[in-house]
């Protein structure tokens, strides 16, 4: 029961922070916060925060003209929407989610 309420307080403080930074243009630091957030929502497979954490870095990318990754995890937010009871692998690499759940 402490794992999952660190993860929560945890949770809370990055996104804090990526919303911080997002709001002030600091686009790396955000995404380096909200992909933080993003294995925290997968650890505790809450599909609806993978895909609002999916979402953010979407955004973020955009911001960067990162297309490509924006577009990887605008497709990451919609498979956990369609699917809400597999897990997901936000990044099998460093360069980005994966397109498919895991079984």
């Amino acid at each position: 029961m402490r794992s999952q309420a660190k993860d929560i307080v945890t949770l809370r403080l990055s996104h804090c922070r990526a919303e911080r930074a997002a709001q002030e243009a600091r686009y790396h630091l955000a995404v380096m916060h909200y992909r933080s957030c993003l294995e925290t929502a997968e650890r505790r497979e809450d599909c609806q925060a993978v895909q609002f954490f999916a979402l953010r870095l979407a955004e973020c990318y955009e911001q960067m003209n990162l297309n490509a990754k924006a577009r990887a995890f605008r497709d990451l937010a919609q498979c956990a929407a369609a699917q809400p009871d597999r897990q997901w692998l936000s990044r099998p690499d460093s360069d980005g989610p994966a397109a498919a759940p895991l079984h």
